[in-house]
């Protein structure tokens, strides 16, 4: 696993010394306060059927990330690759492969043609996407061209020379504020995709606009350790996750050029590892190294605890949603499927088959199979054992 190392900040108000942040794949204790939404027994499992559809196999280091764009799936590895698979019909070998920066490829999103890319080596890369025909072949091609490194050239350029655009990044270092100073860890677009955000271990947040990769603004000193996980919603909220157990809720008020913080959630007893906003944006589920998933419910202009998803027996490493159902991946090397009804949920299905830690998912409505009596989801899942899975989810409608 990789771990930030400890920072001395000068500006920040808490200890200058700061433990790397927990991520370990040794779980921490569970929450034993806050109350459990799954009953121990459920039948809704016994109607819910599911199958692994096949193993993409040819990354060689670990999986550390994934996306999903029209027919395509998009992954990132350990050792710099991103590579892309057709998803319709679904290939089991990948379309491209490119090569980007040092390190692992911490988190991939896609935006019009443009796919962004965040890097164990302190960057962001954008990459056109266009289309690329092929003499007597009927599948659709994809031609990827490296177009910016963010922070770009010509943004360093504008900062360096006015000293108060340089911030204090170690005890005798100082960077413009331009800059992450440790892995990128992840990435997400605001709802009109003008915007995109990223977080680091370098416990900053940061604004790019997508249409000229000019940073906007940077929230130096966001936590008090590594941030590992950014959801934004439709209202403009942008949550973070930090290996400081905290969750934080951002807004950049009518009027004000700056995000302020306007919450602070605080309830898991270990480093969070992964947010995901439900599709109605009414709950954000945050995933930690305690083994538990929280439930968080929007009550007028708060967050409110609602309560526990339990089952994992290891740290909870990433979360998707795709419809009325929640997934979870896990140190455990499992995957478990959830769906909430009347502020209960249910475990619908535990899906097994990975050799190791499940770093990331998605998920996406299968539009292949319509049913009345079913709704069919897939489930992409990225691990440790180097493999990338399909799996295929039939629930009951509702």
């Amino acid at each position: 696993m990789e771990y930030p190392p400890s920072y001395s900040f000068a500006s920040s108000s808490h200890s200058s010394h700061h433990q790397p942040p927990s991520t370990s794949l040794s779980s921490q204790r569970s929450l034993i306060s806050v109350p459990s939404l799954n009953p121990s027994t459920t039948t809704a499992a016994a109607a819910t059927f599911h199958q692994c559809l096949t193993t993409l196999k040819g990354h060689t280091s670990h999986i550390s990330s994934l996306t999903l764009s029209g027919k395509f799936l998009y992954t990132g590895s350990s050792d710099r690759e991103i590579r892309s698979w057709n998803r319709t019909p679904l290939s089991s070998h990948p379309q491209n492969t490119i090569l980007a920066g040092n390190g692992a490829v911490k988190s991939l999103i896609i935006q019009s043609n443009k796919l962004f890319s965040a890097h164990q080596d302190h960057k962001i890369r954008v990459w056109k996407i266009s289309d690329t025909k092929h003499e007597h072949d009927v599948d659709e091609h994809k031609k990827y061209t490296h177009v910016a490194t963010l922070p770009t050239l010509g943004d360093r350029a504008s900062k360096v020379l006015i000293p108060k655009n340089h911030v204090q990044i170690r005890r005798h270092k100082k960077c413009t504020w331009v800059h992450h100073v440790d892995t990128v860890s992840a990435l997400a677009l605001s709802k009109d995709g003008t915007l995109l955000y990223s977080v680091s271990w370098d416990r900053s947040i940061k604004m790019w606009r997508t249409k000229d990769f000019a940073c906007v603004e940077s929230v130096t000193n966001a936590h008090d350790d590594a941030i590992n996980a950014v959801a934004v919603s439709y209202d403009g909220r942008v949550y973070t996750g930090s290996a400081d157990k905290r969750i934080k809720v951002w807004r950049k008020e009518e009027g004000e050029r700056k995000h302020t913080l306007v919450e602070c959630l605080e309830k898991h007893n270990s480093g969070v590892n992964a947010l995901a906003l439900s599709s109605d944006e009414r709950h954000l589920y945050s995933g930690a190294c305690d083994r538990s998933v929280l439930v968080w419910e929007k009550k007028g202009e708060r967050m409110g605890l609602v309560g526990a998803l339990r089952g994992h027996t290891k740290s909870i490493l990433c979360l998707a949603v795709a419809g009325d159902l929640v997934c979870s991946g896990s140190a455990d090397k499992t995957i478990r499927i959830w769906r909430g009804f009347h502020a209960q949920y249910s475990c619908l299905a535990v899906l097994e088959g990975h050799g190791g830690s499940i770093k990331c998912l998605t998920a996406v409505l299968d539009h292949c199979n319509p049913s009345h009596s079913q709704t069919s989801f897939l489930v992409y899942s990225g691990g440790l054992d180097c493999d990338i899975k399909v799996w295929q989810i039939l629930v009951p409608s509702i």
